[in-house]
């Protein structure tokens, strides 16, 4: 991880300007002479100092004033009057920032280029009979694509021969592979399972679902960069302000006759005592050490930036596979239908034995499974296999169709699927023996953070999922939700999101335009594709959805400290700067209180690092 941030030029410039100013403060606080300690300061003075600046001075061309050049004039005022320590203080502080703020546009970047890789760079395309392997890139629409088992999809497009499963949680959240046969639609990056299809493509390479899933996170991310913390929002005026009272604190008094040497010492003393060092303080240390709290209980919040933002949330929204359930699917429901379960798990459980399949994987742990013979894989429908005599066919309820007096086992699987539930039917010698339901199982500790969260907000929250209503509606009412959308593309999610506070919790590639786009965007640490937790601004790594509403208590804190922090700096630039206005402020007492507010500001921050301060 160091590595990578050290490729960034930012990143290099701001350690160099720390290591610098460090060296320099040391010395100087050891009594060393002045040669010793000077040229460490000036030397942090070149490498943090350049960048701010260049961008000040690039800014004046818009035109705008910022904050970045005000620091910098601020720093060079407090070196001309002998303040090197405070001077280099200001250097390090906004090189620093400026290096966050490269690390987190790199990393959007990364994750962009990270989605794109689940698709395929080369496809086989079908040309008059003949298979051509060709750039997936060049796939036009109209071609005829070969889709292997076990490869991805290279475009979106529609089935027009084969049979097979796929698995599209990653774009869906669907915990199951789907049953894909003539006609059925899927999606570029998801992956085929054990059958061949034959799939026409619908839309070129730029306009796929997941081509547009990458245009979206780089978007919302792009955008949501841009939001600025508190004090940030009020730098240009603040800056034009101190600017021109500098100047008038010059020119006025050297056309009125005074003289050069005192005019210039109160003009350098009022830009000190005016220099927004405790106010970027003000804000920053309480933000930062709500960061660092929350990270020792499992919640990695990736910036001050973010723990603001989560203190402004005003609804939460959740995605269902993975985040409000475990995504490992489990049989809830079993109906056997002449009475005998054990013999009906026996049976499934030794037919699909052999299978690759994750129902078959579940159906397999229901009992010790018992020898079978003959097994043959089915793509997209299930299993046949020979078992005490028995020819059993386990899967699909496509599998219906080869069976006598199935109206009990129909009207099962309306029931089961009603309910929300993944059916599988089990055949022995062409009559319906038995009926397994299969669900994702809840987190135990969802119903408890709906509760709590619901309780700090003050609104319902919400449930949006690609999963089918039915499956959405168990899952919502088990842990509470009383609004859930079901079958929407990850578009349609960050559709909902944008533009709203909305704190949005999920796990796959198909939430990272929700993530990105949301007000703050967490991931389920363990469980989540690089992609989600490279789009989140806070991770749960612990995966415990409790740690959310402890996580929002931290953040409203940590903004209360904030702005009475940045109260308190207010008063005492206003009481120095009008003691140096209209009366005589002595330099000394002047940078005094100035540096004691920085103190006071900063350790009032740091107060959140207590462990009193988390309550989950």
């Amino acid at each position: 991880m160091f590595q990578s941030m050290f490729r960034l030029a930012d990143v290099r410039w701001a350690a160099a300007a720390l290591a610098f100013f460090a060296a320099g403060g040391i010395a100087q606080l050891a009594g060393a002479p002045v040669w010793v300690w000077l040229p460490a300061y000036l030397a942090c003075y070149a490498a943090g100092g350049w960048g701010p600046a260049w961008e000040g001075l690039a800014a004046l061309r818009k035109p705008r004033f910022e904050v970045d050049l005000l620091m910098v004039i601020a720093a060079v005022a407090a070196a001309a009057i002998g303040q090197w320590f405070d001077g280099a203080l200001l250097i390090v502080i906004f090189a620093t920032s400026g290096a966050l703020e490269a690390v987190l546009t790199e990393r959007t970047a990364d994750s962009v280029r990270s989605l794109l890789e689940h698709a395929p760079d080369r496809a086989v395309r079908i040309t008059g009979g003949r298979e051509d392997t060709v750039d997936a890139a060049a796939l036009v629409p109209g071609d005829l694509v070969l889709v292997r088992p076990g490869d991805r999809v290279p475009a979106d497009g529609t089935v027009t021969s084969g049979e097979s499963e796929v698995d599209e949680s990653t774009l869906t959240g669907e915990a199951l592979p789907g049953r894909k046969a003539v006609g059925s639609q899927v999606l570029a990056g998801t992956v085929n399972g054990t059958g061949a299809l034959e799939v026409r493509v619908d839309r070129a390479s730029a306009d796929t679902v997941l081509a547009r899933i990458a245009r979206q996170v780089e978007e919302a991310s792009e955008a949501k960069s841009k939001t600025q913390l508190t004090i940030e929002r009020v730098e240009q005026p603040y800056s034009l302000a101190v600017v021109a009272a500098t100047l008038a604190l010059i020119g006025i008094p050297l056309l009125a006759g005074a003289a050069f040497e005192p005019t210039l010492l109160r003009a350098m003393t009022f830009m000190i005592v005016a220099s927004p060092c405790a106010i970027v303080l003000a804000t920053m240390p309480p933000l930062l050490a709500a960061v660092a709290l929350a990270g020792r209980q499992g919640v990695l919040v990736k910036s001050a930036l973010m723990m603001e933002r989560l203190a402004e949330v005003d609804r939460a929204a959740f995605d269902k596979t993975g985040t409000l359930t475990t995504g490992r699917p489990e049989v809830e429901r079993i109906r056997a239908f002449d009475g005998d379960e054990v013999r009906l798990r026996r049976l499934a459980a030794a037919a699909e034995a052999r299978s690759e399949h994750p129902i078959g994987r579940v159906l397999t742990a229901l009992d010790e499974p018992a020898e079978a013979t003959e097994f043959q894989a089915m793509p997209g429908r299930g299993v046949r296999a020979v078992v005490d005599g028995v020819e059993l066919l386990v899967g699909h309820p496509v599998l219906l169709e080869q069976a006598e007096d199935d109206a009990e086992a129909r009207a099962t699987v309306a029931e089961f699927e009603a309910a929300g539930l993944t059916v599988a039917v089990v055949i022995a010698d062409k009559r319906p023996l038995g009926v397994f339901g299969l669900t994702d199982s809840v987190r135990p500790d969802a119903a408890q953070a709906i509760d709590s969260i619901k309780e700090r907000l003050g609104t319902e929250p919400r449930l949006l999922t690609g999963d089918h209503p039915a499956a959405a509606q168990r899952v919502a009412a088990a842990v509470g939700i009383r609004d859930a959308e079901a079958t929407l593309l990850p578009g349609d999610k960050a559709d909902r999101l944008a533009g709203t506070r909305t704190l949005y919790i999920g796990d796959g590639i198909n939430d990272a335009p929700a993530l990105a786009a949301s007000h703050v965007g967490a991931a389920m640490g363990g469980t989540a594709s690089d992609l989600a937790l490279q789009s989140a601004d806070v991770v749960l790594v612990g995966q415990r959805l409790t740690a959310l509403p402890a996580a929002i208590d931290l953040a409203r804190k940590a903004r209360r400290i904030a702005r009475a922090n940045l109260a308190f700096a207010a008063a005492v630039i206003a009481v120095l700067a009008a003691w140096d206005l209209f009366g005589d402020l002595p330099l000394v007492l002047g940078v005094a209180g100035h540096e004691l507010s920085t103190v006071i500001v900063g350790l009032n921050g740091l107060r959140l690092l207590s462990r009193r301060h988390w309550k989950e």
